[in-house]
């Protein structure tokens, strides 16, 4: 309960400040972004391991995201009331505007290297790609936070993410530990 009323006054925190623009700051692709931000970082580095990375991210992608968010096909707190002030043309442009920035580089980790890849991530290089950095219609997993990764993996294997056909039995098809260990490696890339 405390995460949702926390999620809805930031969710309302950030409509106001996008309310707020001066009107000719609306028409920029910047300024509309900025608040994309606070989360998903200034530098394209998210603040938290939960949010994904997403300058650099297959355009088509991030459009279908902000898309189901916008149409409540997909739910989030705080994500579907930021976009519902958003036209799906402006939409179209944000996913563009984070698709052409550079993919953050990878920070200096102490993940122990990729190695050889686990059971169960051949399934994934259909769609997502020979190295994972996606492609149409997939988006980039190389590089994602791990836990972005695993609680996405998680979502669609327990039916709680809906918002694509194949990825719900890709993900009911592989037991928990290779999930993880899918998610280890991915986010060593």
């Amino acid at each position: 309960m405390i995460k949702g009323l926390v999620a809805s006054a930031f969710g309302a925190a950030v409509i106001s400040a996008l309310v707020a623009l001066p009107a000719n700051a609306q028409d920029d692709m910047a300024a509309k972004t900025t608040v994309c931000g606070a989360c998903h970082g200034q530098n394209g580095e998210p603040v938290s391991g939960n949010t994904p990375t997403i300058w650099g991210q297959q355009s088509n992608f991030l459009y279908k995201e902000l898309h189901d968010y916008h149409s409540g096909e997909r739910a989030n707190p705080i994500m579907a009331p930021l976009v519902k002030n958003f036209s799906l043309q402006d939409l179209r442009g944000i996913a563009n505007y984070f698709a052409a920035k550079t993919w953050p580089a990878k920070q200096a980790s102490t993940a122990a290297p990729a190695g050889a890849e686990p059971e169960g991530i051949a399934m994934c290089k259909a769609c997502h790609g020979p190295k994972f950095e996606g492609g149409q219609p997939a988006p980039r997993l190389a590089g994602q936070g791990y836990e972005y990764l695993i609680s996405a993996m998680d979502a669609f294997a327990d039916g709680k993410r809906t918002n694509n056909l194949d990825m719900p039995g890709f993900m009911k098809a592989l037991t928990e530990s290779q999930r993880q260990a899918i998610a280890h490696y991915l986010s060593s890339l």
